[in-house]
C-alpha cells in the first residue's frame, strides 16, 4: 500500500490513501520552489525601490533605473558593501561586477566601502537593444553615483571600464572624484587614423565583429584565452575552470550588447583625458594581448599630469585575477 502526504494543522503526515503521480509532482515542485521564493520577491522589491534612490544595501539584489526602452525600464544591478572611503569598481568586457572578486575582499578588509555594478547588457543588469556607447555608459555611471550620493569617490576601471572613467570625467568633471585607477586601459584612442598613427588598424575590429557574428561562443572563448595570455607566463596562473566560468558569464550577456561594444572600443578619449585633474594610477601587463601597452597605457600615461605608472612584467590583460596580490597592493597603497 502506498502512502500519501497530506497537510494536517499545518504539518505533513502520512496517510494510507493512494498517492497519485500528479500529487507527487505537485509536492516535489512546491518543495523545490519554496526556498527560491524569497529570492525572487526580494529581487523584485530591490528593483522597484532602488530605482527611486532608496538605500538598498541590506537587500540581496539592488538596481538603479537609468532609462527606458519602449515599455521596458533599463536597470543597472549593483552591490554596495562596507563603510569608509568609497571605491567604485567598473568591470571589463564581456564580464560583470563579479570579476572584481579578489579586489573586493582586499578593499573591504582595508576599510573601504566597495561598490560594483554590471554594465548595461551584462550580468544581472537589463539587456536593452540600445545605449552601447561611452556617452551612455558614462551617464549610467553618473546616475549610480548620484543615486548613492557618492562624493570623494575613487573610480577603478579594468579594460572597458577605463573608458567609463575617461568619458565620465570628460562629461561630468571631477567634482565627485578623489582618485582614478586604470588597469589594462583602453585609452587614449585605439583606432589607427592619420592623426593617430600608433593605433590599431580598423581591419582588426572588423575581424572581431565578424567572429562574434559568426560564432559568438567560439569567438568569446578565443578572446578569453588571449585575455589570460594562455601559452605565456600568465597563462600558467589561471585554471581552465576560471576561463570556463568567465565564458559562462559572457554567454549570459546580451548578444546585441556584446557585439555593439566593439564599436565603443574605438571611441576617441583624448579630449576626455585632457580634463583629468585627479591623481591617477595606470597599471598594465607587458604581455597584454588584448590592449598592448604600446598602443594604450604608455601613451595615456603621457597625457595625464598627476599619474603613477606601473607595468607588470609578463602580465596579461587579466591581471586583476592572475596578479591579484600585486594589483591589490598597488591599489591599497594608491587609495590610502
Amino acid at each position: 500500500m502506498t502512502e500519501q502526504l497530506e497537510k494536517e494543522g499545518g504539518r505533513l503526515s502520512a496517510s494510507p490513501e493512494g498517492f497519485s503521480r500528479r500529487d507527487a509532482l505537485s509536492f516535489v515542485t512546491a518543495t523545490l520552489a519554496a526556498p527560491l521564493l524569497p529570492t525572487f520577491v526580494n529581487a523584485a522589491q530591490g528593483a522597484e525601490t532602488s530605482s527611486i534612490g532608496h538605500d538598498s544595501r541590506s537587500r540581496p539584489m539592488s538596481f538603479v533605473k537609468v532609462g527606458d526602452e519602449n515599455s521596458t525600464p533599463i536597470d543597472i544591478y549593483y552591490e554596495d558593501h562596507g563603510s569608509g572611503p568609497p571605491v567604485v569598481l567598473i568591470h571589463g568586457w564581456p564580464l560583470n561586477g563579479d570579476a572584481w572578486e579578489k579586489q573586493t575582499s582586499a578593499l573591504l578588509s582595508a576599510g573601504h566601502r566597495v561598490i560594483t555594478y554590471d554594465r548595461r547588457g551584462f550580468g544581472r543588469s537589463s539587456k536593452p537593444g540600445i545605449g552601447y556607447n561611452y556617452d551612455t555608459f558614462a551617464s549610467d555611471l553618473d546616475i549610480l553615483l548620484n543615486t548613492l550620493n557618492l562624493t570623494d569617490v575613487s573610480l577603478v576601471g579594468h579594460s572597458m571600464g577605463t573608458g567609463e572613467i575617461a568619458r565620465y570625467i570628460g562629461k561630468y568633471g571631477t567634482k565627485r572624484l578623489r582618485r582614478a585607477a586604470l588597469i589594462g586601459t583602453l585609452g587614449p584612442y585605439l583606432l589607427k587614423t592619420e592623426d593617430n598613427p600608433d593605433g590599431v588598424a580598423a581591419s582588426v575590429f572588423h575581424e572581431v565583429r565578424a567572429g562574434i557574428k559568426a560564432d559568438r561562443p567560439g569567438a568569446v572563448m578565443e578572446f578569453l584565452r588571449n585575455f589570460y595570455s594562455v601559452g605565456g607566463p600568465d597563462g600558467k596562473l589561471v585554471s581552465e575552470r576560471v576561463i570556463e566560468a568567465n565564458w559562462t558569464v559572457a554567454m549570459g550577456a546580451s548578444p546585441i550588447g556584446t557585439l555593439a561594444c566593439v564599436d565603443a572600443w574605438v571611441e576617441d578619449f583624448r579630449k576626455d583625458i585632457a580634463r583629468n585633474d585627479v591623481p591617477t594610477m595606470i597599471v598594465h601587463g607587458d604581455d597584454d594581448r588584448i590592449l598592448p601597452a604600446d598602443a594604450t597605457s604608455r601613451r595615456q600615461a603621457k597625457l595625464i599630469k598627476d599619474v603613477k605608472y606601473m607595468e607588470i612584467k609578463g602580465g596579461s590583460h587579466g591581471i586583476t585575477w592572475t596578479r591579484a596580490e600585486e594589483i591589490n597592493a598597488a591599489l591599497l597603497g594608491f587609495l590610502a
